[in-house]
């Protein structure tokens, strides 16, 4: 169509304006990745009021949001709430870069149009379904790096691996490189629930603005969608598909992080083949920690998604336009 950026250009400017809004809600929200991982990975309670209900010979290392934040600044500095982020940088640049790309075809074959705001008119199931191939797509392509951040940042002092490299090495060496991918299974299961509501709510919250804007003034259209109303849209997406999909998380990160060595003082480790498979994984978790343990993290997982999916959505539209008004 007339006005229509070329595929290659529009591939160019989703791939890149993917990767750099995912670079930059990445490092912003860095440090309450590094506490949920700690929470999640975390075999004891991770609440002071259910220590107080069990028996516990074995004290929780973590205990809540503010004293983890203390711990983790005292014994390891400011550069602890960074750690695992090189990794995480190049696990979220190539992941949104493919998951927008992906995206945006997905939307333009079923909309006949590349144009954004043609998008706005499909169906809410399509929205919900493109998100769906789109997340589980840019999983496959980037899962080795997830691994490697979620291994860099559980670990603790002192350090098992000083460095991506040398988990990298000692992963293949004892696992194979099939060691890469542990857990990949229940990330494709999270991730096909959680990047279907992460877009589709998206789509559905921004239809939304755009009909309450032109109900205050007649003569709106669909581009006058404030950043601030992006924002907002993207937190109430980022909420909702995480809370939705926060035990399948837990479950990804402890196949991640089986047979990791860790110091004493952060608690129990989890066994090389702790879990036969997701639902063994669990049903032990239900056994040994209640429905707590499947929702271990939530508070920083929740109050970092949120942000982080909005600053997402906000910096690849700001993005994107741009890059679009320097290349068409």
């Amino acid at each position: 169509m007339e006005g229509e950026p070329s595929q290659l250009k529009r591939a160019a400017i989703d791939a890149t304006a993917g990767a750099l809004s995912g670079a930059v809600s990445r490092t912003v929200t860095s440090p309450l990745d590094v506490i949920k991982i700690r929470f999640q990975v975390q075999l004891e309670p991770t609440s002071s009021w259910t220590l107080l209900r069990k028996d516990l010979s074995t004290p929780s290392k973590y205990t809540g949001m503010l004293q983890a934040t203390k711990d983790i600044f005292r014994e390891e500095g400011m550069r602890g709430f960074w750690r695992g982020n090189v990794p995480a940088l190049l696990m979220v640049m190539p992941y949104t870069s493919i998951q927008f790309t992906v995206l945006h075809k997905l939307k333009t074959l079923a909309s006949g149009s590349s144009k954004t705001e043609n998008h706005m008119n499909l169906s809410p199931y399509l929205s919900y379904m493109s998100g769906a191939i789109a997340g589980s797509a840019a999983t496959v392509g980037s899962y080795p790096f997830d691994l490697l951040r979620t291994i860099l940042a559980s670990q603790g002092e002192p350090k098992v691996y000083p460095n991506m490299r040398t988990a990298f090495v000692d992963i293949v060496q004892t696992r194979g490189f099939q060691g890469l991918y542990a857990g990949l299974s229940p990330t494709l299961v999270e991730i096909i629930p959680y990047a279907a509501l992460q877009f589709g709510t998206y789509d559905t919250f921004k239809r939304w603005a755009m009909a309450w804007n032109q109900r205050q003034h007649s003569n709106s259209t669909t581009e006058n969608i404030s950043s601030f109303q992006l924002f907002l849209c993207g937190v109430s997406a980022g909420t909702c598909a995480k809370l939705a999909t926060h035990p399948l998380d837990v479950v990804k990160k402890r196949f991640q992080i089986e047979g990791l060595q860790r110091h004493p003082r952060y608690g129990a480790r989890v066994e090389h083949r702790a879990y036969n498979n997701m639902l063994d994984a669990i049903k032990r978790i239900l056994q040994m920690e209640g429905w707590a343990g499947l929702y271990k993290g939530i508070v920083p997982s929740t109050v970092k998604a949120a942000p982080a999916n909005a600053v997402t959505f906000v910096a690849y539209e700001l993005i994107s336009d741009w890059l679009e008004s320097l290349l068409t």
